[in-house]
């Protein structure tokens, strides 16, 4: 709901599983979800953007992937987009402050978790992100 504006204005698409019971407030998780799907409407290619949320149970904790058929990344630039205010981009090109990313990395440690990127420049991203299971 707290993107739908730029969802509708850039024609993106998400789907996902069934979302697992975490051990996070949900203000946090809103907050990871928001900024992940947030900047693969940001960055998307000349197509829709096409956001896929994933997650998967592994032993006590959750597995979540956030991919996207955006512009993607070079993939030598992995750990530097979770630092504060690091940006790959102009602001004339793609607005924002360089904060998303360095918050979702806070939150997910903070619970024990970690989060990571797989991505290749012009065949989108992969975000990921562990969680503890609420059970």
């Amino acid at each position: 709901a707290n993107l739908r504006a730029g969802m509708e204005a850039a024609n993106a698409v998400v789907t996902r599983t069934p979302l697992p019971s975490v051990r996070i407030a949900a203000i946090h998780l809103t907050q990871i979800f928001q900024n992940l799907i947030g900047n693969a409407i940001k960055y998307h290619s000349e197509s829709p953007p096409e956001i896929d949320i994933l997650a998967d149970r592994r032993d006590d904790y959750w597995l979540f992937r956030v991919k996207d058929n955006g512009i993607g990344l070079d993939p030598r630039y992995r750990e530097e987009i979770f630092g504060l205010f690091k940006r790959l981009h102009r602001a004339e090109e793609y607005p924002g402050t360089g904060l998303g990313l360095a918050i979702c990395q806070r939150i997910v440690e903070r619970t024990g978790g970690r989060i990571w990127v797989e991505s290749e420049i012009g065949k989108g991203s992969t975000f990921f992100f562990t969680l503890p299971a609420a059970d």
